[in-house]
């Protein structure tokens, strides 16, 4: 066996990074309440196509040290397959989302199409680096760098969360009139006093506050607030039907302070369990903003310091 492993030193390193890569698409590959990717057909989609990143980025390596440089050719084509994965996922979840009666919205299917892409990298970069290891110096030095590549990938896995830059707390729904206010933050105008009613009886409102001015403009994007809303009605469900808009959920800014109001009619009406939600909101990528690393309020902060 020994023999065999040396003689076949190549192969086996190839087969350890392909083994790896595969490890790695598994350990980012979740089908939870999202119900994105469905299962099972469409983790076998996105498993195969790990399958395939894992062998060219393992294959890679050993093409270079026999001076076959066109192995270089064949990762450029493999990103732009991976581009035109994402550009599917996009396409796909643009048409389920127009059936939602909670909407994920375009901001949040691009940060699902982003990661789906990206993620296709990352199992390249763990199965190149297993096999170079491997090569380079033995099969155990390989294990070792896939088992950070791992750790890498699961650390890589998840982004920031609501938690990270808003407090939330439960706050009053009340009705004045036909005008429906979050504690103190209007939401909308509600003519009808069926609809009241409702709202009345089943209603949920939450108020987020950001802890920084950089928190604050990220929950100004629309993309953002409609995550939001998409987690809560996807974990609570939502009490209204297709043709009223009286009863969709909504996310309304206060303009003094940059407090974000959450209004919701949920299924389950679990104040505490949607607070919890909303904390784990993903923030979406394409929706952060800093706008104090700026020049111009960098130099504002030193002058004023």
């Amino acid at each position: 066996m020994v023999a065999f492993i040396k003689e076949n030193h190549h192969l086996m390193s190839v087969l350890l990074g392909i083994g790896f890569g595969i490890l790695s698409r598994l350990l980012m590959l979740k089908t939870d309440y999202r119900q994105y990717p469905t299962y099972p057909h469409g983790s076998i989609i996105h498993v195969s196509l790990g399958v395939i990143a894992a062998a060219l980025g393992a294959v890679a390596v050993p093409a270079l040290f026999n001076k076959d440089y066109t192995a270089i050719t064949f990762l450029t084509l493999a990103a732009q397959q991976f581009r035109d994965v994402r550009k599917m996922e996009r396409d796909t979840l643009t048409k389920i989302d127009s059936m939602e009666l909670v909407g994920r919205g375009s901001t949040y299917i691009e940060g699902i199409a982003m990661v789906f892409e990206g993620r296709n990298y990352l199992v390249i970069m763990t199965a190149l680096l297993t096999t170079l290891f491997a090569i380079l110096l033995n099969l155990w030095f390989g294990v070792a760098a896939g088992l950070l590549s791992l750790v890498i990938v699961y650390k890589l896995k998840s982004g920031k969360s609501i938690s990270h830059i808003a407090e939330v707390t439960i706050s009053d729904i009340r009705i004045d009139g036909p005008d429906l206010f979050v504690s103190d933050i209007y939401i909308m105008n509600v003519g009808l006093k069926s609809n009241q009613a409702i709202i009345a009886e089943r209603g949920l409102g939450f108020i987020l506050t950001p802890i920084n001015p950089n928190a604050k403009v990220t929950l100004c994007n629309l993309g953002q607030r409609q995550a939001i809303l998409y987690d809560l009605a996807t974990i609570l469900g939502v009490y209204r039907d297709d043709g009223e808009p009286a009863l969709i959920p909504m996310a309304k800014l206060d303009m003094k302070d940059g407090r974000l109001a959450i209004f919701i009619l949920p299924q389950e009406r679990d104040s505490t369990k949607g607070r919890d939600v909303i904390l784990r909101a993903p923030i979406m990528e394409s929706a952060v903003r800093m706008p104090t690393e700026a020049p111009v309020n960098k130099k504002e902060a030193e002058t004023n310091g």
